[in-house]
């Protein structure tokens, strides 16, 4: 099979050639490098490799779903003893910092087969929705050069929609899977909270927020790595019930009728989307329709009280300030804001006057906020459909940091992250598709969010739209 061939396929078509005998492990490998090498210099979104690593670890794998399936590893949690690890940080760059310890995630997705080659670029500490940092330099979405392939998982949206590898990891806090998802057109799951396990280095981060799993091009890859992830391990703070079936399962089933609302105002602020989402959201909602669900315009206010909003600042900022802590303290000295990008100087100065008091207060406001909105699964709906992004991927340069004063910047970043945040709030599971493409050929996603726990439910809608409304024959111009 031609290095071309190999580019498109899906990793559950890659691992098949590696167990009918037509393809080796290496021979994945070197097809993945050789694309690396070809298209990062344009990309920017690789920013380490561990090619003659991978080499030797392809030649050993021997089992696992996805055996000697390539992959990249975000530059954000999922650490890898002996890899680099930067998290955007000009700092950690500088002094070539490595892991010392394997993330439980990077273990499972090893033990499926999957053959690291490389880490993908984040922003700073991954708290913009756009990856520009001035440790590594701007990502580039490969639907159109002068966009941005959206954040923090930027790097490995634009990876997989390049073709680079099949699959990548990437991490949300606030969109940070789905975002990049829709700007670059794959898809983009973020599970319940609990589903995978960031041990052992972590139980919660940043106040339960943060979310695991990868950005893949099919529907069917992103239910069976999460079969192979999932679990929690010992001393999780969190835990999600165990599927029934498996999630690859879910993928290949009919959902029967489900009760799908959809809205095109941003949570919070009530703001329309940008035609074009707004278009998105009306074909898709016809397409829903004419599957036989039962599609209506959803109010759904609890997602516009105040709680959310008022909760998340104080979070945002201690979460910063906790990270530079941590780093001062494995780096052995005490590090000044003043070696942060501005707005993340602005957020640990901040953070760091929140009192132990505040940050309570805030989580509990925000654990109110999401009973009320949680409510709406209970009572309303099955499925609730909204724009993933509000607005079309936006130019490069538009959030960098640099380019606004800090305050300026912040409140820039949570607009993109105004459709998408409260299900890290709720913990809910939320899945950005790619199933429609504007005028100008920029993708749109949109996003679907299930109660919690209920991936299954997710995970029939999303891959029934797939085999309606397949996008896999769309590819980004080279």
């Amino acid at each position: 099979m031609s290095l071309a061939e190999l580019r498109w396929l899906d990793a559950t078509a890659q691992a098949d050639l590696v167990r009918q005998g037509l393809v080796t492990p290496l021979e994945l490998l070197d097809a993945a490098i050789a694309r690396i090498e070809e298209h990062n210099g344009d990309l920017n979104a690789v920013v380490s490799t561990r090619f003659e690593q991978a080499r030797s670890d392809a030649a050993s794998t021997t089992e696992g779903p996805f055996q000697g399936v390539p992959m990249l590893l975000k530059d954000f949690l999922a650490h890898w003893a002996g890899d680099p690890v930067h998290g955007g940080m000009r700092l950690l760059r500088d002094r070539d910092w490595r892991a010392s310890e394997n993330s439980h995630l990077a273990t499972r997705l090893r033990a499926a087969g999957f053959v690291f080659c490389g880490r993908t670029n984040t922003p700073e500490l991954a708290t913009s929705l756009t990856t520009e940092p001035l440790a590594h330099g701007a990502t580039h979405n490969p639907w159109d050069l002068t966009r941005s392939p959206g954040g923090s998982s930027g790097g490995s949206a634009a990876a997989v929609a390049a073709g680079l590898v099949p699959v990548a990891h990437g991490n949300d806090m606030a969109g940070s899977i789905r975002v990049p998802a829709s700007a670059c057109g794959v898809v983009g799951l973020k599970p319940s909270r609990g589903r995978n396990s960031l041990g052992p280095q972590y139980g919660d981060h940043w106040g339960s927020v943060t979310h695991e799993h990868v950005l893949t091009r099919s529907v069917r890859d992103t239910a069976a790595v999460l079969d192979a992830t999932a679990g929690a391990a010992a001393g999780d703070p969190h835990s999600a019930p165990p599927p029934a079936r498996p999630f690859r399962l879910e993928a290949e089933t009919d959902p029967g009728p489900l009760r799908i609302g959809f809205r095109t105002e941003a949570p919070g602020t009530g703001e329309t989307a940008h035609p074009d989402c707004v278009t998105a959201v009306e074909n898709t909602a016809r397409l829903l329709e004419s599957l036989g669900h039962h599609v209506a315009p959803a109010a759904a206010p609890a997602l516009d009280a105040p709680g959310l909003f008022d909760a998340m600042p104080p979070v945002l900022a201690a979460a910063v300030a906790w990270e530079l802590d941590s780093w001062s303290e494995r780096l052995g000295e005490q590090l000044s804001p003043s070696v942060l990008e501005p707005m993340n100087a602005m957020l640990c100065e901040a953070g760091r006057q929140v009192t132990a008091v505040q940050w309570l207060s805030a989580i509990t406001a925000s654990q109110r906020w999401a009973r009320g909105v949680a409510a709406l699964w209970e009572d309303e709906l099955d499925i609730l459909l909204t724009p993933t992004l509000p607005a079309p991927p936006g130019k490069l340069g538009e959030l960098s940091p640099e380019a606004a004063p800090p305050e300026q910047l912040s409140a820039g970043i949570a607009m993109l992250g105004a459709f998408t945040a409260p299900y890290n709030i709720t913990g809910q599971p939320a899945i950005s598709l790619p199933l429609h493409w504007n005028a100008d050929g920029l993708p749109i996603g949109l996003q679907f969010a299930a109660a919690r726990n209920r991936e299954d439910v997710l995970l029939r809608l999303a891959g029934q739209l797939e085999r309606a409304a397949p996008w896999s024959g769309r590819r980004p111009p080279e």
